[in-house]
């Protein structure tokens, strides 16, 4: 895949893919591109780079950045880290958005980005 690393294995997907949106089950759109987005996430998490320097692999950073604020408010992450939190082998795949870090201009507009704590985090 154009030389970027990938970080989860079959197993590790197989384990997240039934916790996200997008299945064929719900309603709307399907997520046909769900595992590619959630290793974009990783790969920006583990780069600390700015989303603009994401590689085109991944897709548009915009979208993907658009994806990754949609899903926090939606509480896709949350959920996510709550059903894999069992599970050793993820700890090094999972991440929240406090140790996410975005570029002042990260969001292209006055502000940039704002990366609410989570509940877990909160409670420290």
């Amino acid at each position: 895949m154009s030389g970027v690393r990938l970080i989860m294995n079959g197993h590790q997907w197989d384990r997240m893919e039934p916790h996200l949106p997008g299945k064929r089950s719900d309603p709307g759109r399907t997520g046909v591109d769900n595992r590619l987005f959630v290793e974009a996430v990783l790969w920006l998490a583990r780069t600390g780079s700015p989303w603009r320097d994401l590689p085109e692999l991944f897709g548009n950073w915009n979208s993907v950045f658009v994806r990754f604020s949609r899903w926090s408010k939606d509480g896709v992450w949350d959920r996510l880290f709550t059903a894999m939190a069992d599970d050793p082998d993820f700890e090094y795949v999972m991440i929240d958005s406090t140790i996410v870090r975005a570029h002042q201009h990260a969001a292209g507009k006055k502000g940039g980005l704002k990366l609410a704590r989570s509940v877990a985090h909160a409670a420290d």
